[in-house]
């Protein structure tokens, strides 16, 4: 399975950005898509995900701002970003695996990350 991310760039606080993300490959079974991020310095933590593209979970930290969206059949899922705070900077990472998790390592593959930054 190969994840395909785009989108993300720079923006001040307020605005809005959208990353998008496409599996492909042997995806029968891939039933969760979340989003992770990295902020420099760091640990990676978890964002959102989609769950067979019914159920949707999101971090305390985004929620209200950020919303998943995507189509379960075709493997895609977007994460619309609004009321972006500098503390939402980071590289965003779109995964896909089998079991639903908020939990990184349980994501079996990941894509190639994409650069939000949010400044003034």
């Amino acid at each position: 399975v190969q994840l395909q991310a785009s989108g993300g760039g720079s923006v001040q606080p307020g605005g809005s950005l959208n990353v998008s993300c496409a599996a492909s490959g042997r995806t029968f079974g891939v039933d969760v898509m979340g989003w992770f991020r990295q902020a420099p310095g760091k640990e990676r933590e978890f964002v959102g995900r989609n769950w067979r593209g019914e159920i949707l979970d999101y971090a305390d930290s985004v929620k209200g701002r950020f919303t998943i969206s995507g189509d379960y059949a075709k493997k895609t899922v977007y994460l619309q970003m609004n009321s972006l705070k500098p503390e939402d900077t980071g590289v965003y990472y779109c995964a896909a695996g089998t079991i639903n998790s908020r939990s990184s390592s349980l994501y079996q593959y990941w894509g190639q990350g994409t650069e939000v930054t949010v400044s003034s």
